[in-house]
């Protein structure tokens, strides 16, 4: 009996969504046509709904109740549709079959297939190495390296860290220039990148997917709608009120109450630069009380820029500074030089001189011939050890308190100065945050960089819960606490390491602009054009939604113990019954379409 089951469920699937919504129009133009009377067969045209929406819903409620004894909405539908049928209520049983598969197809679409994102996480991971055996390099595939084996990177296979010998180096990153070895010390399963792998899958099996609210309720409505049918054919003998209370119970207007709200949420997101990819996504978001934010790529643009130019030497001013390290950066790879050369030139200075002699030292700086000159750009480490006097002055330090990254630049063996680079706050960000927390939503910093850098930046947006230095680790350990304290969390992220905090989170937002395609794929919303602004309107949509949630099941059942009531009495007949069951359906619809173009008044 069980395989006989999964074979009807196998058939019920067969052709997809397609499928249903031929059968829907096809079924859409019989009740019509049964409705007008309009008969070119020898028999009801509302045979055709009955047959094509009918029949799949007694099947599923068939196999429901042998599979787990299941009780569905499908339960009472089908009563209705047989019951109808047997009274000679034709066109009662197709419009109430229609009904019920058009909000089965609306929540079909609505609930969105799960995206792991798993698939470009196993891209990531290298399928070859080039292993160093014996003074020789061979090139073998990935699970064929050991722990201890020699391994030489190429550039071209974005380290935003410098790093030196003894440093860590996880897979998956990417070299930006010059070759280097390292030494397998984790391999196959332990890799970085494996890691992340099952961080995103264990962070995502914990999360719950929409369930129909006619279903939840779907074992009261049966046994209220049979007990009131039962005593109403028994004390007034007419069968008629008894199907009637069957058919009018059946929870049309109630299915359609929530997917119709979701869908369109889901379009006045989408004109605001979301793509929401998961259709409880906005139930979920309704009851977020925080949200975490990444600082690098969400709240800032993720591009260094020079904010500010100093002298500490007489001969020079610093306007020379700027750019004698400008011409000396304008050849380098580095993201921090390339940003120094750009920033000079995007603020219309006089262009760069000529660099000559250029040399680039990995995890220290540049030196180059600038107009006759020696001139040396990078951290203290590179001025010491060219045998440049060093003194970091205080205003220097200060701009590190404050989370800049400070470049020292030297100009024939003596300090000149020094180019203090912070990645820039997007200009919406100070209103999204007050914005988001007049909503009632705690924002939070969960942040890779150092304690200056977010300290800083929290400062800035008055955000008062910050944790830096997190590992993708201590972002799901974070966002786990707070989860259970009973504070439901939104994530708003862009990069790799941001992936399984997306996943753990109730609601995962990625910048689908500058965000990595794992970070968007993990994620259940995506902000397209990255304007971090229309994040209180999403917030204030999904609170709109559920509002709009609540006020079409109010009705929808409201409506229904209404028509109860004048079933039993006797005043509604089956026919009459389906029309209300319409016009519920129609009422329900029309207030979810004012979801459209809904928007917070300010």
């Amino acid at each position: 009996m069980k395989r006989l089951m999964e074979k009807l469920e196998h058939l019920l699937e067969l052709g997809g969504i397609r499928k249903d919504v031929t059968l829907l129009v096809i079924s859409g133009a019989a009740v019509i046509c049964s409705l007008l009377k309009f008969q070119p067969f020898p028999f009801d045209m509302a045979w055709i709904a009955i047959v094509l929406c009918g029949l799949p819903i007694i099947l599923e409620a068939v196999i429901g109740l042998v599979t787990a004894f299941d009780i569905k909405a499908d339960v009472l539908v089908s009563l209705a549709l047989i019951a109808s049928i047997c009274i000679g209520e034709e066109f009662a049983a197709g419009e109430v079959a229609f009904i019920m598969q058009l909000g089965a197809l609306l929540e079909e679409l609505t609930v969105a297939k799960a995206r792991a994102g798993i698939e470009k996480l196993v891209h990531l991971t290298p399928q070859t190495a080039r292993v160093l055996r014996e003074g020789r390099e061979e090139i073998v595939p990935a699970e064929q390296v050991r722990v201890g084996d020699r391994i030489r990177v190429l550039p071209g296979e974005s380290l935003p860290v410098d790093k030196t010998v003894g440093d860590f180096v996880s897979s998956g990153t990417v070299n930006q220039f010059g070759a280097f070895e390292m030494e397998a010390s984790k391999v196959e399963e332990d890799s970085s990148i494996q890691r992340m792998i099952r961080l995103v899958q264990s962070a995502d099996a914990g999360k719950a997917k929409i369930v129909g609210i006619a279903d939840r309720w779907a074992t009261w409505i049966v046994v209220i709608a049979l007990t009131a049918a039962a005593l109403t054919w028994l004390l007034t003998g007419q069968i008629i009120r008894a199907v009637t209370i069957l058919v009018v119970f059946c929870p049309c207007a109630l299915v359609l109450a929530t997917p119709t709200a979701i869908m369109a949420a889901i379009g006045n997101a989408t004109k605001h630069g979301f793509l929401v990819r998961e259709g409880d996504a906005l139930e979920r978001l309704a009851g977020v009380k925080v949200i975490a934010f990444d600082k690098t790529g969400t709240l800032t643009y993720g591009t260094p820029e020079v904010v500010k130019a100093a002298s500490v030497s007489e001969e020079f001013s610093k306007e020379d500074v700027y750019r004698l390290a400008a011409s000396a950066e304008q050849l380098s790879e580095h993201p921090l030089g390339k940003a120094i050369a750009a920033g000079f030139r995007k603020a219309g200075k006089d262009s760069v001189a000529p660099a000559e002699a250029f040399w680039m030292i990995p995890g220290r700086g540049v030196c180059a011939q600038v107009e006759g000159k020696a001139v040396l750009a990078g951290n203290p480490e590179l001025l010491r050890e060219q045998g440049v006097p060093m003194t970091v002055p205080a205003e220097a330090e200060e701009a590190f308190r404050q989370g800049c990254t400070v470049i020292y630049v030297a100009v024939d063996g003596a300090l000149a100065g020094y180019l203090a680079l912070s990645d820039t706050l997007r200009q919406e960000s100070a209103a999204t945050i007050e914005a988001l927390s007049q909503l009632g939503v705690q924002p939070v910093l969960l942040t890779g960089d150092h304690e200056n850098a977010a300290a800083a930046i929290a400062a800035k947006l008055k955000i008062r819960q910050v944790r830096a230095n997190c590992l993708p680790e201590d972002k799901l350990t974070a966002i786990g606490e707070y989860q259970e304290q009973g504070q439901p969390v939104c994530m708003i992220g862009d990069g790799v390491n941001d992936a399984p905090a997306l996943k753990k989170a109730d609601v995962g937002i990625a910048m689908g602009g500058v965000g990595s395609d794992i970070a968007v794929d993990a994620a259940d919303i995506a902000l397209v054009d990255d304007e971090v602004k229309e994040l209180p309107h999403l917030i204030a949509l999904s609170k709109r939604m559920m509002t709009t949630i609540k006020l079409n099941m109010t009705f929808s059942m409201a409506l229904n113990f209404a028509a109860i009531v004048l079933a039993i009495v006797g005043t509604l007949n089956p026919v009459v019954g389906a029309l209300v069951h319409n016009a519920g359906s129609v009422l329900v619809i029309t207030n979810s379409a004012f979801l459209l173009k809904w928007r917070k008044k300010k």
